[in-house]
């Protein structure tokens, strides 16, 4: 008999229906009469139940099967009596794949997140990691349908680059040279690229290539940063979302990141409910009528200048002092967008001082044409601007910074050659996943996080 999977059974089962399910079990109840043993398969957030009558031959192999035990089980479906499930399975065979026993470390229920992170090969078995990944996946599909749809081409930018795309020096450097002992060497000239090479931290730059030549592109991978830091909202391995579209202006950019954040969540809502119905249950953290409202509205615009005059003039006392030329920190963005403005905010034309020198100058000389996608309880979670397409302006720039324009004479080209004027953002896969699971701390919504002091598999 074929393997049905679990989330084809709860949608689609036909009573008396003959099914196949291979999956972990998750518990087993055994008394005189009959046994239950609950099974999952990873295809969705719901188990299904399977009853063993004490008549049967599998019966007697549930002294063989305990949590976590991988087994196929063969029967009739039928309406469940539970309230919790519409459908189990009455098992006619079933056989153990493979055993598990008491040094399972999910034998018990209730382990708290940060120790499901020091067992991280069984921690995607788990309702909650297992509900986070299925939405993870969701808004991945999201992303690569919202843009092929519109036709944009997905760029594969290089994950080992010879530039720092936004010169924060938070860099990981790369060598097939042990740093160690006698095959350590003292320059890059020695190295296997003959230069400094370091994992990237933006597919942006390259991907500015692409929009020169077709137009609409996005990046979408893996991206590294060597930020010394423990806090929840930081990784030193993340995935990166980044349009970059030829012709766009600031205000052509802010539209498409707004539509294009709506579709998204929508899409991870409808996708993924029992998921997010299991999370909000669980952590009591997100609020499905709420997200569906999120998603639903219109974002407001306010200029950085306004939102500083706005923030200064509100009598709300900050840990951060507000005064024009700060980056905002995530309380300034927070009263923006739950207290004044109460829905999502881009904020505009920051100043050129706090920005990276590819950003479009304004004609005032003091701000750029940059914009951050701000979300309610977060903060900023999507950050972009209108590229500098004029070569004078963007080489002042660099001198005024320190940036050496030499190793960036390929991307000074763009400028030489065909320059239009062109804009892109960018978004953190795990920002949104997290935003949207409710997750107090970014390691619970990546499958394998890399931290400092942390390196595992």
């Amino acid at each position: 008999m074929l393997r049905t999977k679990v989330k084809t059974i709860l949608e689609k089962g036909v009573a008396e229906q003959d099914v196949c399910v291979c999956g972990w079990v998750r518990t087993k109840r055994v008394s005189k009469n009959f046994a239950f043993v609950v099974v999952n398969d990873g295809s969705s957030q719901l188990d299904i139940q399977c009853v063993v009558d004490a008549d049967t031959p599998a019966f007697a192999k549930l002294d063989n099967i305990l949590t976590g035990a991988s087994v196929k089980i063969e029967g009739k479906l039928k309406a469940s009596q539970g309230k919790e499930q519409s459908w189990e399975i009455h098992t006619k065979n079933l056989e153990i794949f493979g055993k598990s026993d008491e040094t399972y470390p999910l034998q018990k229920k209730g382990h708290t997140l940060e120790y499901l992170r020091d067992i991280s090969q069984f921690r995607s078995r788990t309702n909650t990691l297992g509900a986070i990944f299925r939405i993870r996946n969701a808004v991945a599909a999201a992303i690569h349908h919202f843009f092929q749809e519109r036709g944009f081409i997905w760029v594969h930018t290089p994950i080992i680059t010879g530039n720092d795309c936004e010169g924060a020096g938070e860099l990981f450097h790369i060598t097939n040279h042990s740093p160690y002992g006698k095959n350590a060497i003292k320059n890059a000239n020695e190295d296997f690229f003959g230069k400094p090479a370091y994992l990237t931290v933006s597919g942006q730059l390259q991907g500015e290539i692409f929009a020169m030549s077709h137009g609409e592109i996005y990046t979408f991978g893996p991206t590294f940063r060597a930020e010394n830091s423990n806090t929840s909202r930081h990784l030193a391995e993340f995935w990166m979302v980044e349009p970059e579209v030829a012709f766009n202006d600031l205000k052509d950019n802010m539209a498409l990141a707004e539509d294009f954040f709506k579709y998204v969540g929508k899409q991870a809502l409808d996708k993924c409910p029992h998921e997010f119905a299991f999370l909000e249950n669980q952590y009591k953290v997100i609020n499905q009528e709420e997200l569906h409202r999120l998603f639903s509205q219109k974002f407001q615009h306010i200029t950085y200048t306004d939102a500083v005059d706005q923030l200064q003039k509100s009598g709300q006392k900050f840990d951060y002092e507000v005064k024009w030329g700060i980056d905002l920190q995530s309380e300034h963005e927070r009263y923006l967008t739950d207290t004044v403005f109460k829905c999502p905010t881009i904020v505009t034309d920051y100043p050129k001082t706090i920005k990276p020198f590819y950003m479009k100058v304004n004609s005032d000389d003091k701000t750029v044409a940059a914009m951050d996608v701000l979300v309610p309880k977060v903060g900023e979670i999507i950050g972009g601007s209108q590229r500098e397409d004029q070569l004078e302006i963007i080489l002042a720039r660099m001198n005024e910074l320190g940036l050496a324009t030499e190793t960036l004479d390929w991307y000074l080209d763009l400028r030489r050659f065909g320059s239009t004027p062109h804009s892109g953002f960018g978004l953190g896969l795990e920002r949104l996943v997290q935003y949207l699971t409710g997750m107090g701390n970014i390691r619970d919504v990546i499958p394998f996080p890399r931290t400092p002091g942390s390196l595992s598999f």
